[in-house]
């Protein structure tokens, strides 16, 4: 069955961009956005990831934790906060090179890994899809048509949070 607002938020454990664990249940009392994403440094990735750092003195002044996760290593991460100047978190979900194991396991949880279509092309991967994560841990809202430019605003203007 598909997530839904109101179910717990699946937990999970990842590294950050230093390669530290950061697990979602020591995140409990905050809200969290937990936002997926393709490709660090790539142009809609970019304009996202700048969007939440363009907002980010609203989040901070209402104690909203952003993590954005894909299936970069910890050295792409650092890079990319590095060259944006970003203020959050960003978490690796790393691709499996072994097929018996699941790729990319906590995007696939949150239902945001899978079958892509490009150019005529298909293939799995990273979905841009967003989570809001209540203070208890249970699914407040789901993005799954994101519009990188304005994800970050768009989800303020929902909670009711102008910027």
């Amino acid at each position: 069955m598909p997530l839904q607002i109101g179910d717990p938020a699946p937990e999970f454990t990842l590294p950050d961009q230093a390669g530290n664990p950061v697990s979602l249940k020591d995140l409990r009392g905050q809200r969290v956005i937990i936002y997926f994403y393709p490709k660090d440094d790539t142009p809609g990735c970019t304009k996202e990831a700048c969007n939440f750092r363009d907002q980010w003195a609203v989040y901070e002044a209402n104690n909203i934790h952003v993590l954005g996760i894909s299936k970069d290593n910890a050295k792409s991460h650092s890079k990319f906060i590095d060259k944006y100047t970003l203020p959050f978190t960003l978490l690796s979900d790393p691709q499996s090179e072994d097929e018996s194991e699941p790729s990319c396991p906590v995007a696939a949880a949150y239902e945001s890994y899978g079958l892509k279509k490009f150019m005529g092309k298909e293939y799995m991967g990273m979905m841009r899809h967003t989570f809001v994560i209540d203070a208890e841990g249970k699914i407040e809202k789901i993005y799954k048509k994101v519009k990188a430019a304005t994800m970050a605003e768009d989800i303020l203007n929902d909670l009711g949070l102008s910027s």
